[in-house]
């Protein structure tokens, strides 16, 4: 696969963005750093945001999107991540739920017609209720229901894990509306009675990661997403995206690392001269670039891919397990880089390390990519 040299279209673009996120969006960052976003304070940063075009760059123009390549999409959410992953993350399920809604059959327009264009403009948050406390990437054995009462469905269940839960004012839901193996997507709308609670984590607490409750909360059967009784086929489509958009959220962090070590490099002086001039010190700076530059084109490999209505599963799993597990390494050795400076709160590689920490685990930590990989690479599969 050739790699391409950034169109002048593109540079504009990420030039453009990137001037507004170091004035409006680094700011706002930093005055929420390690603290929860309200919803609403989220919601004034989110609209300025889809300005620039995301999350709808990728929407078709006919649906109000900027119409753009997955791949110019991914170059501006590399420059959003790289100035707060927390904001990125919303935005990223945001990003997801509009490229949904945008390729809903027509029997289903009504769910685009209502919930698409609030979407695309920053002012509603989706997200995507999957996980649940006893079931993670075994999709198959989602216990919470969807039972048909006349032309309802009532849910029952519980989720968690959920990026944007709490900020939801919708979500789309997997459930099991018959026996083995028949799940369905459902979209509920928060006025529907769905509860949420916020997650404490290690990091990443600035944007919302929740539990989700569901008790006999009804739903039109006009609500299903896709065809019901095949959320598992579509489950797949939707890991495909969301892994290599993850590893894209590693990539802007490791940016944001190295661009901190090589700056404090540059100005740190020990024996004499800047900690850059001191051979192991420079070692590190060059790993740490080499990794995150071949992240960036794993994800863009998968990217690319996309656009050319290629599957790449396998591709979206190595650029995700590769990206999420170098950015644990370049963020740690940006901490080292700083020395003891590196664990104060002072300095932003403290912060970007616990972060780091955490990317490997959502959309199938780095042990479940490595078992899909090897499945297609043998057609043996690692489970019964």
């Amino acid at each position: 696969m050739i790699v391409q040299q950034p169109s002048e279209d593109q540079k504009l673009a990420v030039e453009s963005f990137r001037k507004f996120l170091e004035a409006e969006v680094r700011p706002f960052a930093k005055q929420f750093r390690d603290q929860h976003i309200p919803k609403e304070k989220m919601r004034e940063i989110t609209q300025r945001i889809a300005e620039f075009g995301l999350p709808g760059a990728n929407v078709s123009e006919e649906f109000g999107g900027m119409g753009l390549s997955i791949v110019t999409e991914a170059m501006l959410f590399e420059e959003l991540c790289a100035v707060s992953l927390d904001i990125g993350l919303c935005v990223m399920i945001n990003k997801g739920m509009a490229v949904t809604l945008a390729e809903l059959p027509p029997s289903q327009a009504h769910l685009r017609d209502k919930y698409l264009a609030d979407i695309m403009a920053g002012k509603t948050f989706g997200g995507f209720c999957i996980s649940e406390p006893d079931v993670g990437s075994n999709v198959a054995d989602i216990k919470a229901t969807a039972k048909r009462d006349g032309d309802h469905f009532i849910i029952n269940g519980e989720k968690t894990w959920i990026s944007n839960g709490d900020y939801s004012d919708f979500l789309i839901v997997t459930a099991r509306t018959g026996g083995p193996g028949e799940l369905s997507h459902i979209l509920v709308d928060r006025k529907d009675g769905y509860e949420s609670r916020n997650i404490d984590k290690i990091a990443l607490n600035g944007q919302s990661t929740a539990q989700v409750f569901f008790s006999d909360v009804r739903v039109p059967v006009a609500n299903i997403v896709w065809e019901e009784g095949k959320a598992l086929k579509n489950t797949m489509k939707l890991f495909e995206k969301a892994r290599a958009n993850v590893g894209m959220l590693s990539v802007g962090l490791m940016r944001a690392s190295l661009e901190a070590s090589i700056a404090y490099a540059k100005e740190r002086k020990q024996f004499g001269k800047p900690i850059a001039a001191h051979q192991l010190v420079a070692a590190k700076l060059a790993e740490m670039a080499t990794m995150t530059d071949a992240a960036r084109l794993m994800c863009f490999r998968a990217f690319s891919m996309m656009d050319a209505g290629i599957r790449c599963d396998v591709q979206s799993s190595m650029a995700k397990w590769f990206a999420t597990e170098m950015a644990v390494k370049v963020c740690r050795d940006g901490v080292q880089i700083h020395g003891g400076n590196g664990l104060t709160k002072e300095f932003d590689v403290e912060r970007l390390a616990r972060e780091a920490i955490v990317i490997p685990i959502p959309d199938g930590t780095t042990e479940i990519q490595k078992l899909m990989i090897a499945r297609a690479l043998t057609g043996i599969g690692a489970f019964i």
